[in-house]
C-alpha cells in the first residue's frame, strides 16, 4: 500500500472515530429522535404490522413493537444465528409478546406474502448481495398501500462488504443506485430525505401505482 493510500485511509478512520464519539455521547437522544421520525415517515399507528429487515440484536424491532402497541405486530428478520439468539434474549428480557422472529436468507426475507403495512432496512441494504431477488421479496411482503423505508449512507471508499455488487463503490449505498434498483423491481419513490440524520439518508418507497404521499 502506498504512503498516500495509508494517509488517506488514516484520515477516514479518524473521521469515523469522531463520528462514533459524537454518536455515543448523544446516543439515547439520537435513537429516540430517529425512532419517532421513522414512525412518522412510515405512518405507523397502533395495530400496524411492521418488519425490521436485518434486525441485528433487536433494538429497533423492540422500539417499533412499543410504538405499534400490543395490538400491532413486528417481524424481526435476521440471517445471522448469533444475532437471532440475541433477539430472542432481548424479547424475553423486555417481556413483549408482539415480536415474531424470522430467520431470513441473503436473497429472501421469508416474510409471509402481503403481511406488512410497513418495512424498514436501517444500515442493511448496502450488505445485500442479490438486490433484485431481495427487493422482489420485499415487494411480496408489503401490502398494496404499504411503505418501505431504506436508511443508508453514501459509500465510504476504502472497502466493500463481501459479495456485494461492485457498483456499490465501497461500504455504503449510492442513493441514486438504490432508487434505480428498487424501481426496477416494482417500487416507486414516495418520499426522499437526503439529510435524514448525521450522514444518513432515507428513501421511502411504495408499490408502483400507489400515489406518492407527502
Amino acid at each position: 500500500m502506498t504512503r498516500e493510500r495509508i494517509e488517506g485511509r488514516s484520515r477516514w478512520i479518524v473521521a469515523i472515530a469522531a463520528v462514533l464519539a459524537v454518536a455515543a455521547s448523544g446516543g439515547c437522544r439520537t435513537f429516540d429522535a430517529e425512532s419517532r421520525r421513522l414512525e412518522e415517515i412510515l405512518a405507523l399507528a397502533p395495530g400496524a404490522v411492521v418488519a425490521d429487515v436485518g434486525a441485528g440484536e433487536g433494538q429497533w424491532a423492540l422500539e417499533m413493537a412499543r410504538r405499534v402497541g400490543p395490538t400491532g405486530r413486528v417481524f424481526a428478520t435476521e440471517i445471522d444465528p448469533e444475532r437471532i439468539r440475541a433477539i430472542h434474549r432481548a424479547i424475553e428480557e423486555a417481556g413483549v409478546a408482539n415480536v415474531t422472529i424470522i430467520e431470513g436468507a441473503p436473497d429472501d426475507t421469508r416474510l409471509p406474502p402481503g403481511c406488512c403495512d410497513a418495512l424498514f432496512l436501517r444500515h442493511v441494504y448496502h450488505h445485500i448481495t442479490n438486490p433484485a431477488a431481495m427487493n422482489a421479496s420485499l415487494l411480496r411482503a408489503l401490502r398494496p398501500d404499504g411503505r418501505l423505508a431504506v436508511i443508508d449512507f453514501d459509500p465510504l471508499p476504502w472497502f466493500r462488504p463481501d459479495g456485494v455488487p461492485e457498483n456499490r463503490r465501497g461500504h455504503g449505498m449510492p442513493i441514486d443506485l438504490l432508487v434505480e434498483e428498487m424501481t426496477a423491481q416494482g417500487f416507486a419513490v414516495a418520499h426522499r430525505v437526503d439529510d435524514w440524520l448525521r450522514f444518513d439518508y432515507c428513501v421511502v418507497f411504495q408499490p408502483r401505482g400507489v400515489a406518492a404521499s407527502p
